[in-house]
């Protein structure tokens, strides 16, 4: 199984902070974002392979990440060759860039490189194992109005996707994705389609709301107690995942 890590925007409304700097390699507890994901990856054994994809201005800052960072993974860093948010690929343009450019022809996992969560993956695989089908990761934001920001799935009792919309202006859930996807092989299939329709190449929910009709899809809850998702998409958000992290660190330090 391989890993696909999207990382190739270009994170504007952090500018000045992200200006000269890609938000993966932010730091939060001492630690950039990115090895905070690849330490929930390394708990899954059967994946062996992690594909990095970024974009030209920040292609060395992951090369030379890359460099100092240790993990038993063979750790690949992608240029899309793109410059700017405007003429970004999108990041189902980067998957598909990377599946094609590596030749990928087995399951896969895709996460979302600015996504900081703190819960284990290794439930969700093995309800991925289980079922060989679709299975995005859910989290219960609990706030209709935060829904109406996201992508929000609707789940039947067999936890099977039975709506999913990007942005809702009238959210049928709060059940939110977390940019976690775990995919079968079959789905490389699926995004030539969803590509040469002309569907749009940009976000994973787009993609989502049109394969879910096409497949069956599964989402998988996280949703023990404690255990927390952030999106770094602003200040805000970014402020809040360094507290929290930074609180943690230190109760782990006095034990």
């Amino acid at each position: 199984m391989k890993c696909i890590i999207l990382a190739a925007g270009y994170a504007t409304r952090l500018y000045p902070l992200t200006e000269n700097q890609p938000k993966p390699l932010l730091n939060i507890a001492d630690k950039p974002i990115m090895e905070h994901i690849i330490e929930k990856i390394d708990e899954i054994k059967e994946i062996d392979e992690i594909f990095i994809v970024t974009n030209n201005k920040f292609f060395n800052h992951f090369n030379e990440w890359n460099k100092n960072f240790s993990s038993r993974f063979k750790i690949k860093i992608l240029n899309d060759g793109t410059l700017s948010n405007d003429d970004r690929l999108g990041a189902i343009g980067d998957l598909n860039f990377v599946i094609k450019s590596e030749n990928i022809d087995e399951d896969f996992v895709q996460i979302s490189g600015d996504n900081l969560f703190q819960f284990s993956l290794k439930d969700m695989h093995q309800h991925f194992n289980e079922k060989k089908q679709i299975s995005i990761a859910l989290y219960d934001v609990k706030n209709i109005e935060e829904a109406k920001k996201m992508g929000i799935c609707a789940i039947n009792e067999e936890s099977k996707v039975i709506d999913f919309e990007e942005k809702p202006e009238s959210p049928k859930s709060t059940l939110c994705s977390i940019g976690v996807y775990f995919y079968p092989r079959i789905v490389k299939d699926h995004l030539n389609q969803y590509l040469s329709e002309g569907n749009s190449p940009d976000m994973p929910g787009k993609f989502m709301e049109w394969l879910h009709k096409k497949d069956h899809v599964h989402g998988f809850v996280f949703d023990k107690e404690g255990e927390r998702w952030f999106d770094i998409g602003g200040f805000e958000a970014l402020e809040d995942a360094k507290k929290d992290y930074e609180q943690r660190l230190q109760k782990e330090q006095k034990l």
